[in-house]
């Protein structure tokens, strides 16, 4: 006798609604530290290289969580999955809510950092629980949300740092990710798990985790701090040591975390390369910008507060949003090559001209949304054409090694910043300079402009 086909629950909209409002939420949390960083590296007593690892820890347990969360939802069911990681990130926001130091608030940062699986794992609800028409429009919705959390939270996060303080930034976020868990918990249907035959890479997973952390760990400490020759070294080989193990345990997985015979692909590996490169220099402009408009306005800085920080960023959050779907589309219709190059000219020019163009808050706001465009557009279509370019079985593997190439460029370039201006910084105020600021704007429109160097070299039957 046959086994009965069990349908699965429907879901309903206030379901839909839930894991909007999670989305929303989780998308504020993610972005109030971008903004704030001045405020916080006054408040914690930290230098400008300190201060960008912040943010990094976010990004970096973003990477290594991205390529499992989603065979996690379908091995264990994405609702339980979700409520878990939610629980996690909650604990994160709490202990950065209420961290007395820099040590306590980047180990809060790294719990939140788990948010980047609850999309893959909302799609997974979505898709087992209506039909696909419906399950689209979910989709877009739950993205847009995450996006327009992303807005709130750099308008926000000055609001509720000066007039409260700045724990209070996290605090309230994490307080309604809090509740729309727990309306997930109640609400949302149970979807069933997926039996699977083959194990989760945890070799993998842990060893990339270990590289990444020795990397950007070794990379702070050697640029806040004078250490010896030998430390630089012995710093270097341990995060050699652990990629190179990395490589090995993938090469012999059966089913690797990310499959590192991938880049051996020139289509993929022409894609990783560009996608380092100008990430590297936008994650420099990300971090550079909200230095500058800080700095007092006795010198040549702004002298601006977080609430007006948050307010000249936003037309470049806006950019960067509205640039994830004209790369998808101008990829489409001209080619991954042109429109990245189209991006990487804007970049270096933009980033060029600000090094000697940064004495009026109008250049500055426009650079931002001029490279937040068009970093967007090229990363983008550099995704959608490796999308396309691989086999489909591969598909989700090259995507999810440009996700993790995307996060690791954009945390080198704000650590660089940070360097660059804790290298730069007058002895007497202990404040970088403005050179300092020429220097790094110097840089990124130089790394930008060398990726178009890349291509030049790169064979154009190797884009697809």
């Amino acid at each position: 006798m046959s086994e009965a086909v069990v349908l699965p629950v429907r879901m309903g909209r206030l379901s839909i609604g839930v894991l909007g409002v999670l989305a929303l939420a989780l998308g504020t949390l993610q972005s109030v530290v971008e903004p704030a960083l001045p405020l916080l590296q006054r408040e914690l007593g930290v230098s400008p290289a300190e201060g960008a690892l912040v943010g990094n820890t976010l990004l970096i347990t973003g990477a290594v969580i991205t390529p499992v969360v989603g065979e996690l939802g379908d091995r264990y069911g994405g609702k339980r999955v979700l409520v878990r990681l939610m629980a996690v990130v909650s604990a994160g926001g709490l202990l950065a809510s209420l961290a007395p130091n820099l040590p306590a608030l980047l180990l809060g940062q790294v719990l939140q950092g788990v948010m980047v699986g609850a999309l893959p794992l909302s799609f997974i609800l979505v898709r087992k629980h209506l039909p696909i028409g419906e399950s689209q429009a979910a989709m877009g919705l739950v993205v847009a949300l995450f996006a327009g959390g992303g807005m709130v939270g750099i308008l926000i996060a000055g609001p509720l740092a000066e007039g409260l303080s700045w724990h209070w930034m996290f605090a309230l976020p994490t307080i309604t990710i809090i509740a729309a868990t727990l309306a997930v918990t109640r609400l949302m249907p149970h979807d069933p798990p997926i039996r699977s035959d083959g194990g989760i890479d945890w070799p993998g997973v842990v060893l990339l985790s270990g590289t990444l952390l020795a990397f950007m760990l070794g990379l702070v400490t050697v640029t806040s701090t004078d250490l010896p020759p030998l430390a630089v070294g012995a710093l270097a080989a341990l995060a050699a040591a652990l990629a190179a193990g990395w490589v090995a345990v993938e090469r012999r997985a059966a089913s690797p975390m990310v499959d590192p015979r991938m880049l051996a692909k020139p289509a993929m590996w022409n894609a990783c390369v560009l996608t380092f490169a100008m990430t590297t220099s936008s994650g420099m402009v990300v971090f550079l910008l909200p230095q500058l408009f800080a700095i007092s306005a006795d010198g040549y800085g702004f002298g601006v507060g977080t609430t007006d920080i948050g307010l000249f960023l936003m037309p470049g959050v806006i950019a960067g949003a509205v640039s994830d779907s004209v790369g998808g589309i101008a990829a489409r219709r001209f080619g991954p090559r042109p429109v990245f190059i189209a991006g990487a000219i804007v970049t270096a020019a933009t980033m060029i001209a600000l090094a000697s163009l940064h004495d009026a808050e109008w250049q500055l706001v426009l650079a931002k949304a001029l490279t937040a465009f068009a970093a967007g557009v090229g990363t983008t279509a550099l995704l959608a054409g490796t999308a396309t370019a691989v086999e489909a079985g591969d598909t989700g593997v090259a995507t999810g090694l440009l996700i993790v190439t995307r996060v690791i460029g954009v945390a080198l370039g704000a650590q660089i910043s940070g360097a660059i201006l804790a290298a730069g910084a007058d002895p007497v105020t202990d404040q970088p300079t403005e050179s300092a600021f020429v220097t790094g704007f110097a840089v990124a429109g130089l790394v930008a402009a060398l990726s178009l160097l890349v291509v030049r070299f790169m064979k154009k039957g190797a884009w697809t």
